[in-house]
């Protein structure tokens, strides 16, 4: 049986590592990793590979950047001739990029079978290029793996069949809990970033800030700037940002004041920190999985979440662009009395193994 993973940009993965590591032990199976190059990043590393078992693809589409219809034109345009030369039996696409949805449609349109890793996920705001992807990929794939309940429920109401759909946890969630360890090692004492300047009892808000609508607007930005501000009056606030965000930053003459803002983190280097926040602020839909896994405070910049199940079980809140609303979820959690949260249910590191199961097994 030949299997396909699709991966185009760096969450991608973190998904993909587990489940084409279960996917090892089921000898009939033939996997071939497809990087289709959506996104470079130099963060993703030999040694984070390496950490991952992740081994270099097999075959590096690499479209690059571009816009949404162009990128995803280009990778459907390359993809499709590796499909036709390979004859894949089942392909993985993972997640909600560009990448994704483009080889759903290709493998679509030639009558190759698709699963989707991480379906079912909705924000009901299709503004987001995200949202759309979710829903195009979903209702072409045939074998659905959903992270959580509500994945389940949204399939549901929108006509998929059931017998397609399979709870299988969150695959992210093993990635993590694989890591974590290296992750926890490499920043005890602040690590490469911050060298001893990290003590163990060093308070800090870590934020991450990516999203168009919170980045590409010059007065909506200033206003997170300005609550962000606000924050550092009370903790260190450390800032990763993508230089794209710096340059918004810069192009709108705003001020970062005391903010800590430094280059993109690797994955162990983020993941360490996130362990020792006093609270992560984010727009990220992976970050608040992993602040809800590790139990740290989440205040989410945005009016909605494709993952509601870290706000109704787990540590996340959403504050919207709300300055005041995000000023009084951090007056609660520096007064001890942050929202304290549940693991959900399947968040046990074995997602990974159940999808290589059922893939393996008769229901693909």
């Amino acid at each position: 049986m030949k299997v396909f993973h699709i991966v185009g940009a760096r969450p991608n993965f973190m998904k993909v590592a587990p489940v084409l590591n279960a996917l090892k032990s089921h000898a009939q199976v033939a996997q071939t990793l497809v990087h289709t190059g959506q996104h470079y990043d130099a963060n993703m590393s030999d040694v984070f590979f390496e950490q991952l078992g992740i081994p270099a693809p097999d075959v590096n589409l690499a479209v690059g950047s571009g816009s949404h219809a162009r990128q995803t034109a280009e990778i459907m345009t390359r993809f499709e001739p590796v499909v036709l030369e390979r004859q894949p039996d089942l392909v993985l696409v993972y997640g909600d990029v560009n990448s994704t949805v483009a080889a759903a449609l290709v493998c679509a349109k030639l009558g190759v079978r698709v699963g989707h890793v991480e379906a079912g996920l909705r924000s009901f705001d299709r503004t987001m290029p995200e949202e759309v992807n979710r829903l195009v990929t979903d209702q072409l794939a045939d074998l659905l793996f959903t992270p959580s309940e509500d994945g389940d429920i949204n399939l549901q109401h929108e006509g998929v069949a059931a017998q397609k759909i399979f709870r299988v946890g969150n695959v992210m969630i093993d990635s993590l809990v694989k890591l974590l360890p290296a992750a926890k090692a490499q920043n005890r004492d602040g690590g490469a970033v911050f060298g001893n300047r990290l003590s163990d009892d060093r308070r800090y808000a870590l934020v991450t800030l990516h999203r168009p609508a919170n980045v590409d607007d010059g007065a909506m930005l200033k206003r997170i700037l300005e609550s962000l501000l606000e924050v550092s009056e009370n903790l260190d606030v450390i800032f990763p940002a993508h230089p794209r965000t710096r340059q918004r930053i810069a192009d709108f003459g705003l001020q970062a004041g005391k903010l800590q803002i430094v280059d993109p983190l690797s994955y162990l280097e983020f993941l360490g920190l996130q362990t020792r926040a006093t609270v992560v602020i984010t727009d990220s839909g992976g970050i608040q999985e992993e602040t809800t896994y590790l139990g740290v405070p989440c205040l989410t910049l945005r009016e909605n979440t494709e993952r509601p199940i870290t706000v109704s079980m787990g540590t996340n809140v959403l504050v919207g662009r709300d300055p005041e609303k995000l000023r009084s979820e951090l007056a609660r959690i520096l007064a001890g009395r942050a929202k304290k949260g549940t693991i959900p249910p399947l968040w046990d590191g074995r997602a990974g193994e159940r999808i290589a199961a059922i893939v393996a097994g008769g229901n693909s």
